[in-house]
């Protein structure tokens, strides 16, 4: 018996990327519990992680950045979110160092 193919419309794409949503969320956030446990518990560097998790968003960000489907806001909210990350790893290696 032949394999009955599904026809590819606008909600099969609209689900199958919807999908790749979520793998990549809880990809991400897995290695970021991964990152943690590492270095909190048993005090071990996980920076090969930390590349996984930052390339791979960065990859998507360029991919949409490419495609121009990335808005003014997006823009500006990563941009904030960058700078809010900056001072707080600073904050967090200076308490450190004192501490």
């Amino acid at each position: 018996m032949r394999a009955l193919r599904a026809e590819r419309d606008e909600r099969t794409v609209a689900v199958e990327n919807a999908s790749y949503r979520v793998a990549f969320m809880v990809l991400s956030y897995g290695l970021l519990l991964g990152i943690a446990y590492r270095s909190f518990v048993r005090g071990e560097t996980a920076w090969d992680l930390l590349a996984l998790v930052i390339v791979s968003g960065l990859v998507a960000t360029l991919y949409q950045g490419k495609s121009r489907v990335l808005s003014r806001a997006w823009v500006a909210l990563t941009l904030l979110t960058v700078v809010v990350a900056a001072a707080v790893a600073v904050a967090t290696v200076l308490a450190l160092r004192t501490g």
